[in-house]
């Protein structure tokens, strides 16, 4: 019996910005956002310019914004991020080529960069497995750093190998819109950049 499985970026892929930068809009409202992101300005651009990781230049963001928040109150940001914000930012048709996955009884997985914090609600209200980046947590409070690699590039690969014995699946999709997702869209037998037809 033939089966298939079917992997999906999520921010830029079936979002229409980047999740992480909206929930620290979310949290510090408009102003204080572009404040912070100011200040983080020269982390950005060397990231830009490749003179920083994204990992490095992730972490400076993520202790700027969201650094030393108590665990339980940061996820309950996070849910009510994903229930009142990410509805909005997703895209029509990114959700009909879910949708229609699902119909055909395929598992739709989520292979996200962004934090499993905010993605994680998202999915499981819509059905869906995930694979996101882990932040790391000492005594209950959010660190800013990452717990392991980010999720991203041939991490996406090496995240869903563990998971995944791809072999058992004849027909394997995956969906993504940047060069970050090009590992993730090389294991597949039919690969959508930017589009979902």
């Amino acid at each position: 019996m033939q089966k298939s499985i079917a992997f999906f970026d999520f921010d830029g892929t079936i979002t229409s910005k980047d999740t992480m930068l909206e929930l620290a809009k979310f949290k510090t409202g408009g102003l204080s956002y572009l404040i912070g992101m100011f200040i983080l300005s020269p982390w950005l651009i060397s990231m830009k310019l490749g003179i920083i990781s994204k990992q490095t230049a992730k972490e400076k963001l993520l202790s700027y914004f969201f650094g030393d928040s108590d665990l339980q109150s940061f996820n309950n940001l996070c849910k009510d991020f994903s229930n009142k914000v990410i509805p909005d930012l997703i895209k029509k048709e990114a959700k009909d080529a879910i949708d229609n996955h699902l119909l055909n009884n395929t598992p739709v997985i989520i292979v996200s960069a962004s934090a499993e914090n905010w993605v994680a609600p998202w999915c499981i209200s819509n059905n869906l497995q995930f694979i996101c980046t882990r932040l790391k947590v000492t005594e209950h409070k959010i660190t800013g750093k990452l717990e392991g690699e980010n999720c991203n590039e041939k991490e996406k690969v090496c995240r869903i190998n563990k998971i995944f014995n791809l072999t058992d699946f004849t027909t394997i999709y995956c969906y993504g819109d940047s060069k970050a997702d090009q590992p993730m869209l090389q294991i597949a037998t039919h690969s959508f950049y930017r589009t979902f037809v």
